[in-house]
């Protein structure tokens, strides 16, 4: 199968449908109060962990996934419907990372894990929701909030059974073939394989799955050659076959082969080395002596690890290698814990700090101010100002977060142009405000 185990992609949660501005109008119900219902809540983006699946090559050539819009509410207090989720599968084993600042948003391995990636905006509250004992005719809805975007990259540690190791050209890819239903690509020379190829071995119907990974060449561990993207993919193996070269033509001995694979596991995760293992030498059909091969021999026996002579390529020794595999496989138990839900964190619902805005002038031109203040910003994104009393309604806001006060202690003047995200605004400073006003500054955001 074709292999991919890294992905980058962009994720777009559903926009919330709009609040609706809409008052009772009946034949025998004179002065009908405001009736307008909520927009829908824009579609959620979820990934959830798939066993079936074993390779990130879906995403070789989509980059993009959205989720459907909310709709918007209606008179009469209807309620808009939320958005279409989107539900995206990937491989067990897989990491979601923000592209943006690296870091692990979930580590999806057993099947049925889910992250909630992107959440869908808000929907916008109809006038109904605004009426109150002052206010008994609020001519003002909210616009539906933006849904979440985020640029992700997903990166695959396999999840196989069996993990064969080896430094280029040991034979791990003829191994491979013997042993399983895979046909990878095979040659003589170093570096054939440089993503991992899958292969599968059914017994007693058990699927065992088996990956032949690149070859590993010194330095590794620094992320020399294939590096990391070899060794992350053994980390989550339960059995590794290292693959040593027996024959007299080898470039680094036996023993050499050998040390070399221990060294750039010790020093990239000690814990490899503590894997239940097996060590195939290899080639044996090749001119090969004993004495290239006895230290080798002698190393493993004090370690307790077993050392099998075959030739994946004539299948000397194979039928009873596999036997040995199966069994040793069998003891291994499969990590068993429940399938998990992973949420990012949401903005909209995380207390806010008690931010001071920020006024700034703008360089180079008179009489323009910037106001920076997280939870301002995020408000001014719902509010429609071709409404009645919406610019009302924000102007209370501005009061209430004491940007009007700070905008004249910073010099400002009436008259003056004031940003606020992506809006702009002539400052009009209060002069006589009503106690109304200002006991309807900030409801039910």
């Amino acid at each position: 199968m074709r292999f991919l185990d890294v992905a980058d992609i962009f994720v777009e949660a559903g926009k919330g449908g709009n609040g609706a501005l809409s008052f009772r109008r009946e034949k025998f119900v004179p002065k009908g109060g405001p009736d307008g219902g909520d927009g829908g809540r824009g579609g959620h983006v979820f990934f959830v962990a798939d066993e079936r699946l074993q390779t990130l090559a879906d995403f070789e050539f989509r980059h993009r996934f959205s989720a459907g819009d909310g709709t918007h509410g209606k008179g009469g207090k209807r309620h808009g419907a939320s958005g279409k989720d989107t539900v995206v599968a990937i491989p067990c084993g897989t990491i979601v990372i923000d592209a943006a600042t690296g870091d692990v948003l979930a580590d999806l391995t057993v099947h049925g894990d889910t992250l909630l990636a992107a959440r869908g905006g808000r929907g916008g509250k109809g006038n109904a929701r605004f009426a109150s004992s002052r206010r008994h005719t609020p001519r003002f809805a909210e616009i539906g909030a933006a849904g979440e975007t985020r640029d992700l990259r997903l990166e695959l540690k396999m999840l196989a059974d069996i993990g064969l190791v080896g430094l280029p050209n040991a034979g791990k890819s003829t191994l491979l073939s013997a042993i399983s239903n895979s046909h990878p690509e095979i040659a003589g020379y170093p570096f054939t394989t440089i993503s991992p190829n899958l292969g599968m071995l059914a017994v007693d119907n058990e699927r065992i799955i088996i990956a032949d990974v690149p070859g590993l060449i010194e330095g590794a561990h620094q992320n020399k050659g294939l590096g990391h993207a070899f060794l992350r993919h053994i980390e989550r193996t339960r059995l590794l076959v290292y693959v040593i070269d027996l024959s007299d033509g080898s470039s680094a001995t036996p023993i050499e082969q050998w040390k070399t694979l221990q060294s750039e596991f010790r020093e990239f995760n000690r814990e490899l080395l503590d894997f239940p293992s097996v060590v195939a030498g290899n080639k044996v059909d090749l001119p090969c002596s004993a004495s290239t091969y006895s230290e080798l021999e002698g190393s493993l026996s004090s370690l307790n690890i077993p050392f099998y002579k075959i030739s994946a390529l004539s299948g000397e020794g194979i039928p009873e290698f596999l036997r040995i595999l199966v069994s040793l496989i069998q003891k291994v138990a499969k990590p068993q814990r429940e399938k998990r839900s992973f949420e990012i964190e949401d903005l909209d619902r995380v207390e806010r700090k008690r931010e001071i805005p920020r006024i700034s002038k703008v360089a180079g031109q008179d009489g323009v101010f910037v106001v920076k203040h997280t939870e301002v910003e995020r408000l001014i994104k719902r509010f429609n100002f071709e409404q009645d009393e919406a610019l009302a309604r924000f102007t209370a806001i501005i009061r209430h977060y004491r940007i009007e006060a700070l905008l004249l202690a910073n010099g400002a003047r009436e008259g003056d142009t004031v940003i606020i995200g992506d809006n702009e605004f002539n400052f009009l400073p209060e002069t006589a405000s009503s106690m109304e006003e200002r006991s309807n500054t900030v409801e039910e955001h």
